[in-house]
């Protein structure tokens, strides 16, 4: 996920602005490429950009992108064939959330944002916060806008983890307040925050 969240901030370095780009880590293409059939490969983490503009402009974009993943470590570039390809890799996207149905009885999502500069350090951080909770964190969010959606995994019927996955939630949000960010990116803030 590390690599991936470079790529994400050399993208933007370098004066690209996708129509879109959103990460998913492996706990969540897994979940997501069962859910939704999607072609996605096995990988630790996954960029889904997608271009829009004049072809010679997009032409431009994509090679320049392309170029910048791999030199981050990117292992695969899959592009879509045709549409019903493209709406595959999408509806896995946007069917995260309820594909860790499957993979977690319970979750708890979490919704901050951080400058897209700041990304890889705050995915180690999240990374650091499982070990210390023994919680599992599905990412999955907006990359090119900063926002993220960590799921927390947990199961409710064991004592103390729902409270558990409420505290590395918060932790979370430490994070992204640390990284300059915000406590939330486009949910609002509700009363647990």
């Amino acid at each position: 996920p590390e690599e991936a969240g470079g790529a994400v901030s050399a993208i933007i370095a370098a004066g690209i602005t996708p129509a879109a780009i959103e990460m998913m880590d492996r706990l969540t293409i897994e979940a997501a490429r069962d859910f939704a059939k999607a072609p996605y490969p096995d990988c630790g983490a996954l960029l889904l950009v997608e271009l829009d503009g004049p072809a010679v402009e997009v032409a431009s974009s994509f090679a320049d992108c392309e170029a910048i993943c791999r030199a981050e470590g990117a292992t695969e570039i899959v592009v879509a064939r045709d549409a019903d390809e493209r709406a595959r890799l999408w509806k896995g996207r946007k069917g995260a959330f309820p594909a860790m149905g499957k993979v977690s009885p319970s979750y708890y999502v979490q919704d901050g944002v951080i400058p897209r500069t700041r990304l890889p350090e705050v995915l180690r951080g999240i990374e650091a916060l499982e070990r210390e909770y023994g919680l599992r964190v599905g990412n999955v969010f907006h990359a090119g806008d900063g926002n993220l959606h960590p799921l927390v995994l947990y199961d409710a019927a064991v004592p103390g983890q729902a409270a558990r996955a409420s505290e590395l939630a918060g932790r979370i949000l430490d994070l992204c307040i640390e990284a300059g960010g915000s406590i939330t990116g486009e949910h609002g803030v509700g009363q647990d925050k």
